[in-house]
């Protein structure tokens, strides 16, 4: 089975301040995939601004496979250098990898990044270069499947300092939590989200500074294939139900009717699971040879709250689903296992939905507004209209 590169952050913002010091900056061509996180010097606007130059020049730059000597002449001929301490304004991580999991990591006075593998984290090896006079190491990669790097900004080995620790989280108690914590279902995104959320917990919810966490995983692929509607010509139900069958991967339905088509169409029935399990979510169904099945539009809905809040940089909820309501199963499968998404859509209106303050229009954009969710994930998604 193929291997899929996915990437991840969670940040907070230091206490009294709008704006993050620290940005992160992703780009992927399919093929190769650069996430850069920036720390500004001090914090608020200032802050904001000079991480978030440097990480849009380096990200587009190592992007395109210009030489780091280059992007870091770039910066620091950009940017300024503190006269006071003769320090650059901001520090970065840039990792730059293909789809198999070879590529190379630059750092420049962010925290050494700390690597995830066979259940343990350890160090990665760093070769040091002087660009301009300053020191920038360079880590070859070259990641099995499984394996996680988890890079920061300084605010991950200040947490605590003053408060609930003397002198911060050392970095060999940071990487003693992260081999306790990460479990082999999490996602980059949550494994970011839970370091984040113990920094944010050691300093007692005000942090003293910008604190980052980015993370980037090589996972199994998963292709997830989703029928949501009835197509207009119901002479294509039956292409439309053969098309999702084809896929490879795991399959879900959504809406009674598309159920009631997909049923009939593998000569199965619908059984509807009768238990409640939110009062606000319509009760699931079971059809042979599919791995989901839900109701339609509410659903969907909640499932478009669940991928936004997902998706907030800022948010230290859990990132994984254990409830077994429609929306959190749908979730489960888009958001923690799916690398590949392809949505197969019905534009037929909905009779039953006749009289309600729901159209044909609303369902489409929920869906494109999901499309939309799942790839600020990372997700590749392509949607099919009939």
């Amino acid at each position: 089975m193929s291997v899929t590169l996915e990437y991840g952050y969670s940040s907070l913002n230091k206490k009294g301040e709008e704006l993050c010091g620290d940005n992160v900056q992703t780009y992927t061509d399919g093929k190769h995939t650069t996430v850069v996180l920036a720390d500004g010097m001090g914090s608020g606007v200032k802050a904001n601004i000079l991480s978030m130059l440097t990480s849009k020049i380096l990200c587009t730059m190592v992007a395109s496979e210009i030489s780091i000597e280059d992007c870091v002449e770039t910066i620091l001929e950009t940017l300024p250098v503190c006269k006071v301490r003769n320090v650059a304004y901001a520090t970065f991580t840039v990792v730059h990898i293909d789809d198999e999991g070879k590529g190379v990591m630059f750092e420049f006075d962010n925290p050494p990044a700390i690597y995830f593998s066979n259940g343990k984290c350890r160090d990665i090896e760093r070769k040091e270069m002087c660009v301009l006079g300053k020191k920038v190491y360079k880590s070859d990669l070259n990641m099995q499947e499984g394996d996680i790097i988890v890079f920061m900004s300084d605010g991950v080995i200040h947490a605590g300092i003053g408060m609930l620790l003397n002198f911060g989280w050392q970095r060999p108690e940071v990487m003693e939590y992260l081999d306790r914590v990460i479990e082999p279902r999490m996602t980059a995104k949550a494994v970011a989200c839970q370091l984040a959320g113990a920094c944010n917990d050691l300093y007692m919810n005000e942090p003293g500074d910008d604190t980052t966490v980015a993370a980037v995983k090589l996972r199994k692929s998963m292709q997830v294939a989703i029928m949501v509607g009835a197509p207009v010509n119901k002479d294509m139900d039956d292409y439309c139900v053969s098309k999702l069958m084809s896929y490879d991967g795991k399959k879900a339905v959504c809406g009674g009717t598309t159920s009631q088509i997909v049923a009939r169409y593998l000569g199965k029935s619908v059984d509807t699971v009768l238990e409640f399990v939110d009062k606000d979510i319509p009760p699931i169904g079971h059809i042979d040879g599919i791995d989901l099945t839900t109701e339609g539009v509410i659903t969907l809905r909640r499932l478009l709250e669940l991928a936004e809040k997902y998706n907030s940089t800022s948010d230290l909820s859990p990132k994984y689903y254990d409830k077994r309501d429609g929306a959190s199963l749908l979730a489960n499968l888009l958001f923690e296992q799916a690398t590949d998404i392809h949505f197969l859509v019905g534009q037929s209106a909905n009779i039953a939905h006749k009289g309600l303050p729901i159209d044909i229009t609303m369902k489409l954009k929920l869906v494109e507004k999901l499309a939309d969710n799942l790839k600020s994930m990372g997700k590749r998604v392509d949607i099919e209209y009939n």
